[in-house]
Formats: C-alpha cells, structure tokens, sequence
C-alpha cells in the first residue's frame, strides 16, 4: 500500500505561485512513477505533469514554462511549484503514484489539495 499527503493547495491571485507538497509513505513497494494531476468542476481530471523514477519528466502543454515538478527522496516527497498562476488553474490538484509489481501496475491517488487562482 502506498499512502499520499498532498498540501500547500490556497487561494492566489493571478501571476502569484505556490509550491505543492506531496508525501508518501508505504512504499515497500516500487514505484516508477508520479504525477501531479488536476480536476475542475465540471472538467475530467487532467495530468498536469510527471516525473519517473529515473527523473524524466513530462508536463501538460497548458503548464509548461510555469510549472515545475520535482522529487527529494531523501524526504520521499514530491512537489510541484507552480509560478504565474492563471484562474484556469484553478482546480483540485491530486497526487498520482503508480506502482509496478511484476506485470501489474497500480495508481494511488490522494485526496488532494485546492487551488484557487482569483483576484
């Protein structure tokens, strides 16, 4: 079982930042790779950007050059910073870890963390 904590999720004026936190523990098993997702009423759930355990990273065409995700191991956690945030930004943001045992891959999700981006 792997457990997610995400925090650091507030309201934000446009062209503001904030730095998501996501802690995980219960990793006796290996995970391969993790995401920072996002959900907007009435929107499907989007990925907002990944990281694998090798550290490669990917990020959706809407974030790129704003957002950052990167990984401290020794803290087991990973972040996302989020700079000049827009109001279409605004959405609930969860923290993705999927796991790898032999074939069969599993996805853990937190119960995610706010951001609101007004003026």
């Amino acid at each position: 079982q792997v457990q997610l904590v995400e925090s650091g999720g507030d309201l934000v004026q446009p062209g503001g930042y904030l730095r998501l936190s996501c802690a995980v523990s219960g990793t006796e098993v290996r995970i391969y790779a993790m995401g920072w997702y996002r959900q907007a009423p009435g929107k499907q759930r989007e990925l907002v950007a990944g990281i694998t355990s090798r550290g490669l990273t990917n990020y959706a065409d809407s974030v790129k050059g704003r957002f950052t995700i990167s990984a401290e191991n020794a803290k087991s956690t990973i972040y996302l910073q989020m700079n000049n945030l827009k109001p279409e930004d605004t959405a609930v943001y969860l923290c993705n870890a999927r796991t790898l045992v032999g074939v069969t891959s599993t996805d853990y999700w937190g119960q995610g963390t706010q951001v609101t981006v007004s003026s």
